[in-house]
Formats: structure tokens, C-alpha cells, sequence
């Protein structure tokens, strides 16, 4: 049987793949975009650390292509950049637990203001004084996919009330419209949507102002999920915490880096010493499934 050969950013990648029947890894280097002379048999490319404004160039040496895997669960700047006919498959379940652990930390150290604590400790002051809780809260996660499920679970036990917004609305999860009507009443907004043109600017003026005065605002998804010119306008009546921001990476004079009650971490939230270990997991799934149901087409 002829085997499926499947381009790898490494070697680890042959280690991974090489154990599934079927499929011939072969490593290349995304760096300089040469590929070895076996490539032009690839018909499966794992795409890591290559800008998809540049990748034209490599998809046109790969003229058996049909599958490009990515390390990431969002896939919105590829879309339009690979080839017609070709599948197009992120990282999926691979990074909501190590997503929503960032959230409940950095939810944790705002409601227990940590950062006071440490200035204290900073300053060798042994005073103790109040802080929030999470338990009580109430929390919209828009996002009811691998990231959203993942924070019902982790939430919950704290005592929060956890709602989950998706597309459409379904039992336990509503709807984008219904979702905006109860913004007003949350302690906790989280954005863990997908970019696409019904979410772009989801957290537009209006909806920063439909927010309680105190609430928080936690972007886990894409910056373009939020008005960033609104969102400074907001600063300091809401919170606002961001993995990921408009633009991206931010500026070191942009004013978000010191605007009243933002937090900014570099889209870190699933950087964890096992990522690599969750996205070839995630990518041996995928492209496995993908072989095996290629083989029973042209069996069949």
C-alpha cells in the first residue's frame, strides 16, 4: 500500500506520525521554505511557524496537496490562503484547558487583588484588606466550544453561575442576540469565539456600555473580537483582561499597555510546557482520521 506523505516543521513530527499505519512523514524547514525533493508526493503539510501571507510560495511546490494542519485552533488568516480543494483543519480540543486555566487565573488574582499583595510585599507591609470573591459570580462565556466547556467545568465549582453563548441557540446555550440583552447583568463577560464577520467588533461601543460598571472583560479569542478605540473609551468604568489584542502584536506605545484597569498578557494563554505535546496529539488525530477515511473512499 502506498503511504501518505505528510510534511513536518520537525522531527519530532516523524516521531509522532511515523506510528500511524499508512503515513510517510517527511521533514522540512518552514523557516527557509525549501523543501526536500520528496515534497512534491506530500499530500498532507503540517503548518507551523509559517506566516500565511507568505505561504502562497510553498503551497505552489506541493501539487499533490489536499490537507494542511495547523497548531492552532483558529484558523481565520488561512482561510483564504490555501488552495481551492484543499481541507483545512485546526488544532481542535488541544488548547481549551490550558485557555480556560489562564482565565480562572487571571480572574482569581483580579477579585483577590493579588497585584495589591505583592506592592504590599514589595513594600514589606504586613496589612491584610478585603478583596471580591468569584463565588456568586455571574459569568457569560461567549464561546459554548472546547474553550467554553472547559470553563463551565473549572467555574462552576467556585460558585458561579456560568451561561454559554454559541451561533444558535440550544439547550443551555443562547443565541448571539439573546446573549447581548443580558450583558448588562453580568459580573464576568468572556469572548472564546471563533473570527469570522458575525463576531468581528462583537464588543463594539455599545456593548462595552451595556456592561456593568465594575464588570469584567476577558478576551480569550481574537483582539478583533473588541473596539479597541471603544474599549479604551470604557477603560476604568469595566475591567478588561486580553490575551490577544487589535493590533496584534501591540505596539510598545500603544495606550492599551497603561490604560486604567487593563491587564495585557502576549497571546500566552495556551503557551504551557506541554503545547507541543497537545498540538502533534491533536494533529495525529486529525490527519489519521483524514488517511483512513481517504482509504475506505478510494476502496470503496
Amino acid at each position: 500500500m502506498t503511504s501518505t506523505v505528510v510534511l513536518v516543521p520537525e522531527e519530532r513530527g516523524v516521531s509522532v506520525l511515523g506510528k500511524l499505519p499508512g503515513i510517510r512523514p517527511v521533514v522540512y524547514d518552514p523557516e527557509s521554505g525549501r523543501l526536500p525533493d520528496s515534497a512534491r508526493d506530500a499530500e498532507i503539510l503540517v503548518a507551523n511557524r509559517i506566516d500565511p501571507a507568505t505561504a502562497g510560495a510553498l503551497f505552489a511546490q506541493l501539487p499533490r496537496l489536499r490537507m494542511v494542519q495547523l497548531f492552532s485552533s483558529g484558523v481565520e488568516r488561512w482561510t483564504n490562503v490555501v488552495p481551492d480543494g484543499v481541507v483545512l483543519s485546526n488544532a481542535d480540543h488541544a488548547h481549551g484547558g490550558a485557555v480556560a486555566e489562564w482565565v480562572v487565573a487571571q480572574l482569581l488574582a483580579h477579585v483577590r487583588d493579588l497585584a495589591g499583595y505583592r506592592i504590599k510585599q514589595e513594600n514589606r507591609q504586613w496589612q491584610a484588606h478585603r478583596t471580591g470573591t468569584l463565588s456568586g459570580s455571574k459569568v457569560l462565556v461567549f464561546g459554548a466550544g472546547d474553550i467554553g466547556e472547559n470553563l463551565l467545568r473549572r467555574l462552576e465549582p467556585f460558585g458561579c453561575t456560568v451561561t454559554l453563548v454559541g451561533r444558535t441557540a440550544r439547550a443551555g446555550v443562547l443565541d448571539l442576540h439573546q446573549a447581548r440583552s443580558v450583558v448588562g447583568d453580568q459580573d464576568v463577560v468572556i469572548l472564546a469565539l471563533p473570527l469570522d464577520d458575525s463576531t468581528v467588533r462583537l464588543a463594539d461601543a455599545d456593548f462595552l456600555e451595556s456592561m456593568k460598571g465594575g464588570a469584567v472583560l476577558i478576551n480569550a479569542g481574537r483582539g478583533e473580537l473588541v473596539d479597541t478605540d471603544a474599549l479604551l473609551e470604557a477603560a476604568g468604568r469595566v475591567y478588561a483582561i486580553l490575551d490577544v489584542t487589535d493590533p496584534e502584536p501591540l505596539p510598545a506605545d500603544h495606550d492599551l499597555w497603561s490604560a486604567p484597569g487593563v491587564v495585557v498578557t502576549p497571546h500566552a494563554a495556551g503557551i504551557t510546557d506541554d503545547v507541543l505535546d497537545r498540538c502533534w496529539a491533536a494533529a495525529a488525530r486529525k490527519i489519521g482520521r483524514y488517511v483512513d477515511s481517504s482509504t475506505v473512499t478510494a476502496a470503496s
